[in-house]
């Protein structure tokens, strides 16, 4: 089987960073570093944990670019350590997922196709609703919260979600069909 390598715009960055060269490190965090505190914000829901975790993450990415091997991207690498460095996080704050038992084991039905679609979407629509939707994702329980972002904005399968999370994958599935449940009625209450 062979190992496929990536092609990474920033492995000259990276083989300097190997080097030690500081000037490399500042030009990789300068381009990832917002995109990673984004990645940060959607799991911790806290301005100054996320600042805090991501610093970690650059760090801890630093010192062990040494292991980076090109069998992915870098950014995709990175993420994998800001999103750990952000569960662990979590994990010392000793938050619990929130119990499916607590909302019953039925659904009743309603998911996010059935939102009404009867707004024209311009530019400053599309920012709003952006915007309700981002300050709704704040008000999930955190368990919502991280499933739901791990999924939807991440990547993750559940699967994967579950072996991060340390749940099983049917848990992770329905916190996820939970969240956008709790997520929608959020939304709908904004409404007016």
């Amino acid at each position: 089987m062979a190992t496929t390598v990536f092609i990474n715009k920033h492995a000259d960055l990276v083989e300097q960073c190997k080097r030690g060269e500081s000037k490399a490190q500042y030009e990789l965090y300068r381009h990832y570093s917002k995109a990673m505190f984004n990645v940060c914000m959607r799991i911790l829901n806290h301005v100054g944990e996320a600042e805090d975790v991501l610093q970690e993450a650059f760090i801890d990415a630093f010192a062990k670019i040494g292991d980076f091997r090109q069998q992915a991207t870098f950014g995709v690498w990175l993420k994998q350590i800001v999103v750990n460095k952000a569960i662990n996080h979590l994990r010392s704050r000793r938050v619990e997922l929130v119990n499916i038992d607590e909302y019953g084991i039925g659904g009743d039905g309603y998911d996010i196709a059935d939102y009404p679609d009867t707004n024209t979407y311009t530019e400053d629509n599309t920012r709003y609703e952006v915007e309700r939707i981002r300050r709704a994702m704040e008000q999930l329980p955190e368990g919502f919260r991280v499933v739901l972002s791990l999924y939807l904005f991440e990547g993750y399968d559940h699967e994967e979600i579950g072996n991060i999370l340390g749940i099983s994958e049917t848990t992770s599935r329905t916190q996820y069909m939970r969240a956008k449940k709790r997520l929608l009625e959020i939304v709908s209450r904004q409404l007016f």
